[in-house]
């Protein structure tokens, strides 16, 4: 024990590597995650050998993580803030006003001091970015003692680790289980009805399937129907739905052919395209043919981030229409990726500034379509100038204080750092050729940033653990589970019946409204499908800018 309080940085990684394997533990559907796995360890730990950890380290570890968690999502949360995602946006207004409503009601009730609830609201919520920015302002406020902001700030980790353990089980269970029971669905096949009527029929696939032909194929015809016909009109009669890649005729190769050139008798042809178009086109050619040695041509493959204006709120298959580049000019559109979540490339897929598309085809058409929508992901490493100033930026923001009468508000510099990580995320987006953070990085980032907070937090208030269990051991169960099922059965009601939202986009949403992964990751597991994923994107990126700002709007609140 000596060692670890002469040492903390062995207790700090000692909880990341123990509530991380903790994490992992599954009962059913339910595993805790390596956050609250982290946080449990972390508590017993300190409440064990009491061991002092600077508050700084919590500080900048937590300005990472809210930076990168504002920069991932910043792209999707501004195209969201349009008439089309306003229902959505409806979905995190009620989850909001309803947890700081409960929170503020339930504070009143039991006279509960601002870190217990705080807490309830944080773990209640499962949004763990709660528990960073109401420790930080209950820091700063003024009328406390040192004594009192340090047990307040523990209460604030007791009551989320509870509150959380049973709000994740109740928001898991609520949304996988009994939503579809209670809308009468099957979500597994009203998953793949919504599936097949988003992509024109041809059904979805199991969780576990994956296609037996890909989607993408190149495949050789024998020219016996389409003599006398030009390579234009050819592509032309087939909607510009493939493109002729290449033509051989006797030992002459064309790669590719020119539009206006003129097909013959025993021509052998080389056409590109998705699988049940090049079918639907051969006919037209004649027979296919096995692989002709020479008749081939490589196809490329980029991933281009959407900046252009003209394309928000488009569909993939308008953008088909008005960009000939697109499959008439040989390119196609493999997956749409939104944030960190991969989105069926159907024609009805809508698609937002900032959402990144991986196109195959020839290389010549790739460079073409890039340059008209968007710019190439760069990504290839961390732009540090640019994260840098985001977080000096971001800290500045949070030192700035309003005041409400005798009610002083301040983001703090984890509130300040999610809004110049949103700002800065944005701002990358529209031009990707500065500001580079990998996925993978920023992922990575995030992730020990939160995971360093929440050990830190766990080891400095486990002592108080124990007396805030003892008084209010009963209450916090309740809270968890009151704080999930009331916003998420409003927003079920509101989004049926007022905003018609598909069911399963609909299931999706709630689980995003809560910002749980769990939750969506069940719900695709039952469903499977990631249609549940749609409505998932778009209000889990907006509940992640606004339940963040609930902490220090109910310190503010209640500390007042």
């Amino acid at each position: 024990m000596g060692v670890l309080r002469d040492h903390p940085e062995l207790a700090l990684f000692l909880c990341l590597a123990t509530g991380y394997l903790v994490g992992k533990l599954r009962v059913g559907p339910i595993t805790l995650g390596g956050i609250c796995g982290t946080l449990i360890v972390s508590l017993l730990l300190g409440a064990w050998a009491k061991i002092t950890i600077s508050d700084d380290v919590k500080t900048i570890f937590f300005a990472l993580f809210i930076f990168s968690l504002g920069y991932m999502a910043g792209p999707q949360f501004f195209a969201n803030l349009n008439k089309k995602s306003l229902r959505f946006f409806t979905l995190c207004i009620i989850e909001v006003v309803c947890v700081v409503g409960i929170a503020l009601g339930l504070a009143k009730a039991f006279d509960l001091d601002v870190g217990t609830a705080a807490g309830i609201l944080a773990g209640a919520a499962t949004e763990s970015a709660v528990v960073g920015t109401a420790t930080e302002s209950i820091g700063k406020l003024t009328n406390l003692t040192q004594a009192q902001i340090t047990e307040y700030q523990g209460h604030v980790a007791t009551a989320y680790t509870v509150c959380y353990l049973f709000g994740l089980i109740t928001i898991v269970i609520y949304t996988s289980q009994i939503m579809p029971m209670m809308m009468r669905i099957n979500l597994r096949d009203a998953s793949r009805e919504l599936w097949e009527k988003m992509r024109g029929g041809g059904g979805g696939l199991e969780d576990d399937e994956r296609e037996a032909l890909p989607g993408m194929v190149g495949r050789t015809f024998l020219v016996t129907r389409a003599d006398g016909q030009k390579v234009s009109e050819l592509e032309l009669a087939n909607g510009r739905r493939v493109t002729v890649e290449a033509v051989k005729r006797g030992s002459k190769v064309l790669t590719p052919p020119p539009p206006d050139f003129e097909l013959t008798l025993s021509d052998l042809v080389l056409m590109v395209g998705r699988r049940s178009n090049i079918i639907a086109a051969g006919r037209d050619v004649g027979p296919e043919t096995p692989a002709i040695p020479g008749l081939d041509t490589p196809l490329a493959t980029t991933q281009v981030s959407l900046t252009d204006k003209a394309v928000e709120g488009k569909s993939l298959d308008k953008l088909t229409t008005e960009h000939p580049e697109i499959s008439g000019g040989g390119v196609y559109v493999t997956d749409v990726l939104r944030n960190d979540q991969h989105l069926p490339a159907t024609p009805e897929t809508v698609v937002h500034r900032g959402d990144v598309l991986t196109l195959v085809g020839s290389r010549s058409g790739l460079g073409k379509l890039a340059s008209k929508v968007g710019a190439v992901v760069k990504n290839d490493a961390t732009d540090f100038v640019y994260l840098g100033f985001g977080i000096v930026v971001g800290s500045l923001i949070g030192q700035i204080v309003v005041r409400f009468g005798s009610v002083p508000m301040s983001l703090g510099t984890g509130g300040g750092c999610l809004i110049s990580g949103l700002l800065f995320g944005w701002f990358r987006s529209r031009k990707q050729t500065f500001g580079a953070f990998p996925p993978q990085a920023a992922t990575t980032i995030k992730d020990l940033g939160l995971a360093v907070f929440i050990a830190c937090t766990g080891l400095v208030s486990g002592p108080q653990a124990g007396p805030l269990l003892k008084e209010y051991g009963a209450l916090l169960p309740f809270a968890g589970i009151a704080m999930v099922l009331v916003p998420a059965t409003i927003s079920l009601v509101v989004g049926r019946r007022l905003l018609n939202i598909e069911k399963p986009i609909l299931i999706g949403a709630i689980a995003g409204q809560q910002c749980s992964t769990p939750a969506i990751t069940s719900v695709t597991q039952v469903a499977q499908s990631s249609v549940p994923m749609l409505g998932y994107t778009i209000t889990y990126t907006l509940s992640n800018f606004l339940l963040p700002l609930t902490g220090p709007l109910l310190v503010g609140i209640l500390g007042a």
